[in-house]
């Protein structure tokens, strides 16, 4: 087994910082504006929601035949030059993505379920960071403590509009799916 080096202090493009992360063979982390920041161990209940936001997006995509594909946890979405989250699941419109790429090209649904450590980020610094991706439609937080799903989606005029769901439909158009809260939080 090697040895896991630490990483650089900092990267200067993410090129450089996917072939560091892609060597190391343990440990998930994130590079946020060149800093690579070490993602905490996740609790059951994290890991049982995020495997049901992707399995709800998956069925809805199957079920609408839209041109799509959802992604669980793994890959990146990539924000500007230095930086790329990994959320806990993502839709990425248009072509089946290649095997060997890292990151979602065109991410138009984001998940992100929240824990006690990581709630206000995902509530504020990558929301604030994914909403300026073009090609977003939807951001869903997904609030186990609160028991509600934040649905950030974009209207007409690009601006967003924010939902705080406690139950009921999660209509996506684009791309033309529906989920529900319920499915979501369990």
């Amino acid at each position: 087994m090697s040895e896991q080096r630490s990483p650089p202090s900092s990267f200067d493009d993410l090129a450089t910082y996917y072939v560091w992360a892609l060597a190391q063979e343990s440990g998930r982390t994130e590079l946020v504006d060149g800093l690579v920041v070490t993602m905490a161990a996740e609790q059951l209940g994290h890991v049982r929601a995020k495997t049901r936001a992707w399995l709800a997006l998956t069925r809805a995509i199957e079920e609408s035949g839209a041109p799509c594909e959802a992604l669980a946890d793994g890959v990146t979405v990539e924000v500007g030059d230095r930086t790329a989250y990994e959320p806990d699941a993502v839709v990425n419109g248009g072509e089946r993505i290649d095997d060997t790429q890292a990151a979602a090209p065109r991410p138009i649904i984001i998940v992100e379920v929240t824990s006690p450590s990581n709630s206000r980020v995902d509530l504020l610094t990558k929301a604030a960071d994914y909403l300026r991706l073009p090609t977003l439609q939807h951001y869903l937080v997904v609030h186990l403590a609160k028991r509600v799903v934040i649905h950030h989606g974009r209207q007409a005029d690009g601006k967003f509009s924010i939902s705080i769901l406690a139950s009921g439909p999660i209509v996506m158009d684009p791309p033309g799916i529906a989920i529900t809260v319920e499915q979501l939080l369990g």
